[in-house]
Order: structure tokens, then C-alpha cells, then sequence
């Protein structure tokens, strides 16, 4: 067998490659190198559609037949921003004090050197004929719109009539301490853009103008007093939160023919999207129908609420971390979407991964020792998987 990647050498070479959404440069190759060379089938998944960013993603599988694990990440990058508040170049790996520095170091393409690390050490212990398939489904697009990558992939491995029995997004869910937080769910995510609707005029002479404004800040304090949950089993409070408003009005004398917000609800299980716009739409139609006017109303969802609930899966990877730490780490739903929100409708999905503190900051680091302890856990957790655990799971 080929001796296993060292899962820092693996983590400098991608961080090297500047995958920025949508781009790749060159960093799934690096990865599908390392994979085909431990006996991988590696397949590139390229899509596009119109309006959207076309992304390129790599499958790799390894062995055949159930049960089938699958480790599932991302290899997009947010950008560095301001390079003035790096240290070091971004795309250039540095190590320094013990820590592995770069874009994409703890999110997340330590945890896709890991994920290699840990099944090229599963693979060799089981003399390269592993009790199952082990496969690895890498997408370029979850920074982005998320639209041509974890779904698209998802939908050719339907067709292709492969399925995953569970799945280990490596996302940075730890909190402060390599091990100490899984995530079993994740609230949902929907964006509305409110646009009241009224006749622009002069301020002198507002019986011959029709302010949109009080309607929509109506509407808008209507919404934030409504108090929509205090949680539930497994999910903290629903929140929502208004992000803009805005007229675009620069005159002083000028009485606006519309005004827009937008807001953004994080929800838990006790709603879905449909709930939450039907009351919004209700909120809007109520003020209307007392004050008059009309609305505009725009929604995206990225993500409705999804759990895992605790149980065997969850089990034997908290039991796993605790073997290699020695504590076990908490059930968590919080933090924001990730692709397992596409993945939990195939099979059962957790995440786990790298302590998340500066993901998405400038000088974005993971602690070196973190990296081969989080092989060490990935592996750990192929073991007990595969060593019949799987048929209990």
C-alpha cells in the first residue's frame, strides 16, 4: 500500500491553490492526485446553469457495495479580504508557534486532508479490501450560491443509482477545543425583501403623495415584536433580524414613491419557510388593508431546519472523539447553514471538524497538533463504522 499522506503536507499544498468561489485553481486536482494514488476512483463533476457561477467538484470512491460512508466538504475559500491584516500572504501556508496558517486552514481544507489521512490509515489496516465504500464528495461552491455543487452532485449519485447509508461534513464545528461540539442539525435560513409601494410628491403637499414609509416601519415593528418561538428540543429561539431599509431618496423635499427592507429569519424545527412567509404576507396584507397601498414581496430560502436526531450514528462519532480526547463533545444545532442541509435528504448527516474560531478572518489558522488529531478521530471513526457498528447505525 502507498505510505499515507502526511494530512499537513496535504493541508500547505491546497491552501496553496487561491479557490476562491467559484474558482478552483488548480486545488482539486491536488486532492484527486492524493486520492487516485491510495486507489481512489476519482470522478470530476463540472456543472453550470444559467446565472450561476459554473463550479467544478470531484467524487472519489473507494471499495464497493453498503454499508457507504461518506466524508463530505468543501474545497471554496471565502477571499482574504484586506491583505493589509495578514501576516503572511493568504495562499501562501506558513507554520508558525505551532499553528498552520493560510485561507482555508480551518475551513476546511485541513479537515479534507484529514478526511484522505484517515481513510489511506483505514485502507491500509484492512490490507486494501475495506468492508464497504468510503467516498468523498468535495464540492467548489459552498462559499457561492451553493447551486452547482453539494445538490448538483447529489442528484448524479441518485442517478447513478449510488447511495450513501451516512455521511461526515468536516465543517469547523468545534468551539473552543478540538472534539468539544458535533452538529446533528441546523436551523433554517430565509431572506425577504419587503417593498411598499406609494406615489412620490412634494412634502408641501402630501394629500397629493402617498408616503410608502410608515406602512413598511409598521410592518416592520409588527414583525420584530412578534415573538416567533423560545425554542425547542434540540434548537435555540428562531430569530429575525432586519438588515437594511432603504428608499434611495437623497432629496429633502421630496416625499419617496417606494421603500424596501430586507430581513433575515434563522428558524428552527417548530416552523418552515411556507409558515414563516404565509405569516410575513399576512403581516403585510393586514397594514395594507388599514392604511391602504400596495407591497412587493421576495423570498429565498437557502435552507430549511434539519436534525439528525440523537441516536447510533451520533453515538459512535462522539464515542470515537472521546477516544482519541478524552471528553465528549456536545449535540449542537447552532451556527449558520452548511451543505449537510442537501445532504440530510439522502441519509443521516452530522458535522464535525476543525475549531472554527477564525474561519472567514484574516491570519485564519488551525493548530497543527488539531490537524493529525482530527485524522486520528476520522479514523477512528472508519474503524468503528466498519467493524459492524455500521449495521447498528
Amino acid at each position: 500500500m502507498t505510505k499515507p499522506p502526511d494530512p499537513i503536507a496535504l493541508s500547505a499544498d491546497l491552501i496553496r491553490c487561491p479557490s476562491v468561489t467559484p474558482a478552483d485553481a488548480g486545488a482539486l486536482g491536488v486532492l484527486q492526485t492524493a486520492l487516485a494514488r491510495l486507489g481512489f476512483a476519482c470522478t470530476r463533476l463540472p456543472f453550470s446553469q444559467a446565472g450561476t457561477p459554473d463550479v467544478d467538484n470531484l467524487y472519489a470512491r473507494y471499495g464497493d457495495g453498503a454499508p457507504h460512508f461518506c466524508f463530505a466538504g468543501h474545497m471554496d475559500v471565502v477571499p482574504p479580504g484586506d491583505l493589509a491584516g495578514w501576516v503572511s500572504d493568504p495562499f501562501d501556508p506558513q507554520m508558525r508557534d505551532g499553528m498552520l496558517f493560510g485561507r482555508g486552514a480551518a475551513d476546511m481544507k485541513g479537515a479534507i486532508a484529514a478526511f484522505v489521512a484517515a481513510a489511506a490509515r483505514f485502507i491500509s489496516s484492512q490490507g486494501g479490501r475495506t468492508p464497504g465504500t468510503i467516498s468523498l464528495l468535495i464540492t467548489g461552491d459552498e462559499e457561492g450560491p451553493a447551486v452547482n455543487g453539494t445538490v448538483r452532485m447529489l442528484e448524479w449519485l441518485r442517478a447513478s443509482h449510488q447511495k450513501l447509508d451516512h455521511c461526515l461534513v468536516g465543517e469547523p464545528t468545534s468551539a473552543a477545543m478540538l472534539g468539544d461540539m458535533i452538529k446533528i442539525g441546523r436551523r433554517g435560513s430565509l431572506n425577504v425583501t419587503l417593498t411598499f409601494l406609494g406615489i412620490q410628491g412634494h412634502v408641501a403637499y402630501p394629500h397629493q403623495a402617498d408616503n410608502p414609509i410608515p406602512r413598511l416601519l409598521e410592518t416592520l415593528r409588527r414583525l420584530q415584536d412578534h415573538v416567533l418561538d423560545t425554542g425547542s428540543e434540540h434548537f435555540q429561539a428562531s430569530n429575525l433580524e432586519i438588515t437594511t431599509i432603504d428608499v434611495g431618496n437623497p432629496a429633502t423635499n421630496v416625499i419617496p414613491g417606494q421603500a424596501a427592507a430586507r430581513l433575515n429569519i434563522r428558524f428552527n424545527d417548530l416552523h418552515t419557510s411556507q409558515s414563516l412567509i404565509a405569516w410575513i404576507r399576512q403581516e403585510c396584507e393586514y397594514v395594507t388593508a388599514r392604511h391602504g397601498g400596495d407591497y412587493r414581496m421576495a423570498v429565498s430560502v437557502t435552507g430549511e431546519s434539519f436534525l439528525t436526531p440523537p441516536g447510533a450514528f451520533s453515538t459512535l462519532v462522539s464515542d470515537a472523539i472521546a477516544s482519541v480526547t478524552g471528553a465528549s463533545p456536545a449535540l449542537s444545532t447552532t451556527g449558520g447553514t452548511s451543505d449537510a442541509r442537501f445532504i440530510k435528504d439522502h441519509c443521516p448527516v452530522v458535522e464535525f471538524g476543525l475549531v472554527g474560531l477564525t474561519q472567514h478572518k484574516a491570519n485564519e489558522h488551525t493548530p497543527i497538533a488539531d490537524v493529525h488529531r482530527l485524522a486520528d478521530i476520522y479514523a477512528e471513526i472508519l474503524q468503528r463504522y466498519f467493524a459492524g457498528d455500521a449495521a447498528h447505525v
